[in-house]
């Protein structure tokens, strides 16, 4: 786990209601990092339709029915035949995805570096923890630049708000 995040998660209440922004463009995020990793075609498409839910192109209905979809296929995800032990990766990565499409940003991140980490040096990269650090490093830099947009749009989306009210008295 990745303390430093858990910590920064907590300062921005990242699981809180009113950060579900945030929380659904950060597991993206994580997600979009092992992408490449992912090996069943409908698990990409769950992993779309977050892209096109946070750019404003899907609606909630339409990213319930892929994060419970999402959940089902990492479920049944049986890792894979190939002989350098990536197939563990993909299940990582479906998990990742599955997490981040139901707005479990730390879960998403977690199982995300893991499936990066594991894809590049296997079960003993996972083992230390050092391994980790860079991926640990990026979680942080990205939720962090992540919550200052948000908050300057959320600043932004206000003034127009008091603007038009002032406007209007």
């Amino acid at each position: 786990m990745n303390s430093e995040l858990a910590q920064l998660a907590s300062i921005l209440e990242l699981q809180a209601p009113q950060s579900r922004e945030l929380a659904l463009k950060f597991s993206l995020q994580c997600a979009k990092r092992v992408e490449h990793l992912l090996e069943d075609p409908q698990v990409i498409d769950c992993l779309e339709t977050l892209e096109r839910y946070v750019a404003g192109n899907a609606s909630s209905d339409c990213l319930a029915k892929a994060s419970e979809s999402a959940a089902v296929l990492a479920n049944r995800h049986g890792g894979s035949k190939s002989i350098d032990g990536c197939g563990h990766a993909a299940v990582s990565a479906s998990y990742g995805v599955a997490k981040a499409v139901a707005g479990k940003a730390l879960d998403a991140a977690e199982y995300c570096a893991y499936a990066a980490v594991y894809a590049s040096g296997g079960s003993e990269a996972v083992a230390d923890r050092e391994a980790f650090e860079s991926e640990f490093t990026w979680q942080i830099a990205c939720l962090t630049a992540l919550s200052k947009d948000v908050r300057m749009n959320a600043a932004g989306r206000s003034s127009t708000v008091s603007r038009g009210s002032a406007h209007h008295s």
